[in-house]
């Protein structure tokens, strides 16, 4: 990102709407009868007005669901026209899999008279669970007729294990012409990605040619949700999409300059709010973690470093437990693989309650175990962390690892 990206967030204003924000959007959500419970919207429909460039990153475990398969034959061209995602069953390693995906968009394309082809498809839910067409025969003709301003209701029909619906908006500025783009996202377990992770949707009326909006998705996604981490497992059906159709009326992006980084810095404004939002969703989480590690050599280290540490299952416990085992974090940092004078590392623990300084040049310092106590406490912990190496730095993202984790892990399917 250019260095002027904290300039460019001051002036950008977060506003309600989520991927309904951004003129031409809409949204829906119904119970299709693919879950158990027939309380919880299990089917979310995402549509432009018109065709719109589309950008894509998907999950890069080599097990991967039927709906990336598809939809990534259906955006080859760049354009896509709606999101059609379930809930309750991934649609993965099923023999039919790809049948019912892209029936899902032929179904869907019927029913709105689009282009099948123009049509996302995204599945989230058990692995290799069988699935049929039915449920979605019965609940795609039922989402036109509840078609609006409903961000909201799509991203409750897209969450499996999470607690917390994942929306936002922002309004900005590109060429004097007001912006806006908004994101939905779910995710709680199985956050570990290299690629994408877990699904989300992003909506914006900016015109922008598909080959930029692709190279600034994919430029963010190392920098956002990627440096998020709930598990260490990566999900067979990660998915990060952006639509753009361009009803902003701004002059076109189709190179980098001054409007490319406006819009980057936009998207970057929504991917690291949702990021930080599925680190906090975790499963059975009680705490958001910031690892924010700096003077490391290059920033490959640092990523390397701050994830090993928000990776790490027994740092994770001892935030659970506000316990400041501060050589948990130095042993992580030991086996991220990356050269370090142990003798140079610095750790701080951090939250709204104060600081504590806990490791200097590598060894233990004098601390107050009950100031400790009380700044681990807090819902939201950062672990500081100075290498001595250099000038480079890196920012993770997770959570505290709790007794409902396993629990919600130990049944998952019944």
């Amino acid at each position: 990102m250019p260095g002027s990206y904290s300039e460019r967030t001051k002036r950008m204003k977060q506003i309600e709407g989520g991927v309904c924000a951004a003129k031409g959007f809409s949204a829906a959500g119904v119970y299709c009868g693919i879950r158990k419970n027939k309380s919880k919207k299990d089917l979310a429909l995402i549509l432009s007005e018109v065709p719109a460039a589309c950008a894509c990153v998907y999950t890069t475990n080599l097990v991967q669901g039927a709906p990336i398969a598809v939809t990534k034959k259906n955006v080859a061209n760049g354009f896509a026209q709606a999101i059609v995602c379930n809930s309750g069953n991934a649609n993965t390693c099923n023999a039919n899999g790809v049948e019912i995906a892209e029936g899902m968009c032929a179904l869907l394309g019927k029913t709105l008279g689009i282009a099948p082809e123009d049509v996302v498809v995204a599945s989230t839910g058990v692995i290799g669970k069988p699935m049929s067409m039915e449920p979605f025969e019965t609940g795609i003709p039922l989402l036109p007729g509840v078609l609006g301003k409903n961000s909201a209701v799509a991203a409750e029909a897209i969450m499996t294990t999470d607690v917390k619906k994942k929306e936002i908006a922002v309004e900005f500025m590109i060429g004097g012409v007001p912006c806006k783009i908004g994101g939905i996202a779910k995710g709680s377990g199985m956050i570990q990605p290299n690629m994408a992770t877990m699904l989300c949707f992003i909506t914006t009326d900016v015109s922008i040619t598909p080959a930029m909006l692709q190279k600034a998705l994919s430029a963010d996604v190392p920098e956002s949700f990627n440096m998020v981490s709930i598990d260490g497992d990566t999900s067979t059906n990660d998915m990060v999409t952006v639509l753009a159709n361009g009803l902003a009326g701004n002059a076109q992006i189709a190179s980098e300059g001054e409007a490319f980084d406006a819009f980057c810095a936009a998207l970057r404004k929504v991917t690291l709010y949702l990021a930080r939002m599925i680190a906090s969703d975790g499963e059975g989480a009680s705490k958001l973690i910031t690892c924010r590690l700096g003077g490391a050599k290059d920033v490959p280290s640092a990523k390397k470093l701050a994830k090993s540490v928000i990776n790490s299952p027994l740092v994770k416990c001892a935030m659970f437990g506000a316990d400041a085992n501060w050589g948990r974090v130095l042993c992580a940092l030991g086996y991220a693989g990356v050269p370090a004078d142990v003798s140079k590392i610095g750790v701080t623990f951090a939250s709204a309650a104060g600081s504590v300084e806990v490791c200097k040049n590598g060894a233990g310092v004098d601390f107050s175990e009950e100031t400790a106590k009380a700044v681990l406490s807090e819902p939201e912990i950062e672990i500081l962390i100075i290498m001595g190496d250099g000038a480079a730095s890196a920012t993770a993202y997770g959570c505290d690892l709790t007794y409902d984790y396993v629990k919600i892990n130990g049944d998952y399917r019944t």
